[in-house]
């Protein structure tokens, strides 16, 4: 027996499921446009196998990380490296029956539905994971992972992936991103500039990335002009690897306009690590005015990601570093924090700002109406711990009465996990065709207009919004 149903997610009532079925195998196939994600491009540059089954597919994944830390699993029993050194399990096959064990707990979950997706899809496994055949499935994923059809490039070509945007620092070389464009596959790998550990000084090691960044593009940041010189120089060279959008994930999304005094004085105190964080926070939000500034100049695709409290446990961070399940959503004033920018380049049509939220409250009161109104403004598809089936239905509902499907940029699957991304978008297609069945079957969507609708979320929203 097969362990996904094939009419998953579809409506259950026999009318809308026929209607969404036919929506659905319409872009069933459609290739995948990957605009914003975080997989690592040094995979295929090498295009090497991946080492085994626990490696790909548990320890890189900090939504299955915090599901097991939750139910008392420690990250050492999991394989995750100690900052210091010390000795955690090392013994994968290990790993992956403690793994196996409590497959349970992610019942009902969007992890489930997608580790589902790539064992059955990708793997052929059609059994459920158990702790009984945890050892044959540990042995049958190695053994796919060994023949050619698993390298790299060739599973991003059986994705059937059209675009993939990976996500680096400002102070990245892109070497791998070179090597890629220098060598005869013709795959679209395209890069985008994250410049928040070169923006936050209340990052680690703010000083220092900013010195890389003078010494990357030979501005003299120790001054503020020179500072804005470097960002213009690195942007431009992310450019000429592909780059169409920048990237910025902020505590908050909070914008301000200063004169020139002011956050030139901020911009020494940060230098001189004597900021307060009141005034990190003004810094951050000035900066956030300049990036859109230098969009508008250069029309990079701008896209903000606000709301992640990072880093939640302070003694998981000193032991394991960041990025281990304890980032946690936090509500988020968009209509106040962002009106500094839009008052200065809202109406600018050379602006894409793209907007994502980890609090969905925001929907409905604060995003669709900004959406609904400024040119600039696009909305982002549910995030991070809403990207699920239910996440996706909620954000159509909250926001299409107000700023209709054209304000939004269709699916992007935001993910490390580079297995998973085929079936994050199966997830998307198929709550999408969902939804709109329901509106043909209520009266509000004709249904010539939703087979229009499906093929424009699924690609060409996508590709719109993102200039690709």
């Amino acid at each position: 027996m097969p362990l996904l149903d094939e009419n998953r997610l579809l409506p259950p009532e026999p009318s809308t499921r026929g209607i969404a079925r036919r929506l659905y195998d319409t872009v069933r196939a459609a290739p995948i446009i990957s605009p914003h994600g975080h997989v690592n491009p040094a995979w295929f540059t090498a295009n090497k196998p991946f080492a085994n089954a626990t490696e790909l597919l548990i320890i890189p994944d900090h939504y299955l990380l915090r599901m097991l830390v939750s139910q008392g699993i420690s990250l050492d029993q999991l394989g995750i490296p100690r900052c210091d050194g010390t000795q955690v399990q090392s013994d994968n096959l290990e790993i992956w029956r403690l793994f196996a064990n409590h497959y349970h707990l992610f019942r009902g979950t969007p992890s489930r539905l997608w580790l589902d997706h790539v064992f059955q899809e990708l793997f052929g496994l059609n059994e459920r994971l158990t702790l009984a055949n945890a050892d044959s499935y540990y042995a049958h994923i190695n053994e796919c992972l060994t023949q050619e059809e698993f390298l790299p490039r060739n599973l991003f070509d059986q994705f059937n992936i059209e675009v993939l945007a990976t996500t680096e620092s400002a102070t990245d070389t892109l070497s791998h991103h070179q090597a890629l464009r220098a060598s005869n596959w013709s795959a679209r790998i395209i890069t985008t500039y994250r410049p928040d550990a070169v923006i936050d000084p209340e990052h680690p090691d703010f000083i220092t990335n900013v010195n890389v960044l003078g010494e990357l593009t030979g501005e003299a940041v120790t001054t503020w002009d020179g500072y804005l010189n470097a960002h213009r120089a690195r942007r431009k060279f992310f450019r000429a690897q592909g780059a169409k959008a920048t990237d910025h994930g902020h505590p908050t999304a909070r914008t301000c306009k200063l004169n020139t005094t002011e956050v030139k004085n901020l911009y020494d105190k940060a230098l001189r690590g004597i900021i307060t964080a009141d005034e990190a926070e003004l810094f951050r939000g000035h900066m956030l005015l300049e990036m859109a500034r230098m969009s508008v100049d250069d029309k990079m695709v701008m896209q903000l990601h606000p709301g992640s409290c990072r880093n939640h446990a302070p003694g998981i961070l000193a032991a394991f570093g960041p990025d281990k399940g304890f980032d946690i959503p936090r509500p988020i004033n968009y209509v106040e924090g962002l009106k500094p920018l839009l008052d200065d380049v809202g109406q600018n049509p050379n602006l894409t700002l793209i907007l994502f939220t980890l609090d969905e409250t925001a929907y409905g009161r604060e995003l669709a109406p900004l959406a609904g109104a400024y040119p600039t403004l696009r909305l982002g598809p549910a995030w991070w711990f809403f990207d699920s089936a239910d996440g996706m239905r909620r954000y159509r509902e909250l926001v299409t009465e107000t700023a209709g499907f054209y304000n939004t940029v269709g699916f992007n699957d935001d993910t490390r996990a580079f297995c998973s991304i085929p079936a994050r978008h199966d997830v998307a297609r198929r709550v999408d065709a969902g939804f709109l069945a329901e509106l043909v079957m209520s009266g509000r969507l004709a249904e010539d207009e939703a087979f229009e609708l499906i093929t424009d979320l699924t690609t060409n929203l996508a590709r719109a919004a993102y200039k690709l």
